[in-house]
């Protein structure tokens, strides 16, 4: 391996391992190589969100590529009084909440998936059984407004914290716990059925 390559390789290597701050830095000065770290390890993450958020493939991988896009544009800006990933989740939510705003109707959620059964549990009718419940909850998720659905799927898929989701999503924390408490109570009503 001739010298260069070598240290890029070592170069790579160390972004790597790079914390997100120190990597934010650098892409803000214009270190591509970091930002493209950046990418490969949030774009999963914010993908899953996008999508529980849309369900449209091309629309998620749009909206997260914008927000990339923006995120590249914004970085000399960023100040890491937040996580970049939080900062991150808070651009991808943006994206997602303003394509959703401009949607005629409900957006269906054909990514809610469910979680693979073992082998001795699935059959026809449990496999059916299955599919009617994640058809009902798409439906029932398509009747929240944007912000509720933002604020439980952050919530409840994500893990997010109260004060995080709120950062992400542009609200106080009090009102994300309100429209958590009404997406909430709306899911049991609708999923009353599959009690």
């Amino acid at each position: 391996m001739d010298r260069r390559r070598r240290s890029r390789c070592v170069a790579d290597e160390a972004a790597s391992e790079a914390s997100d701050a120190l990597l934010a830095v650098r892409a803000g000065e214009g270190d591509e190589g970091a930002f493209e770290v950046l990418v490969r390890r949030h774009g999963p993450g914010l993908l899953r969100l996008a999508a529980h958020l849309l369900g449209d493939r091309a629309d998620v991988e749009d909206a997260v590529q914008e927000a990339f896009v923006s995120a590249w544009r914004r970085l000399p800006e960023f100040r890491g009084e937040a996580a970049f990933g939080s900062w991150m989740f808070r651009i991808v939510t943006n994206r997602c909440l303003n394509q959703l705003r401009s949607r005629p109707g409900a957006a269906p959620l054909d990514t809610v998936s469910e979680p693979a059964a073992p082998e001795h549990l699935t059959s026809p009718a449990r496999t059916v059984e299955s599919t009617a419940a994640v058809r009902a909850l798409r439906t029932a998720l398509a009747g929240l407004s944007p912000e509720q659905r933002a604020c439980w799927v952050l919530r409840e898929f994500h893990g997010l914290s109260y004060e995080d989701i709120a950062r992400a999503v542009g609200i106080s924390r009090q009102a994300v716990r309100g429209r958590i408490f009404r997406a909430r109570r709306y899911l049991t009503e609708a999923m009353e059925a599959w009690r």
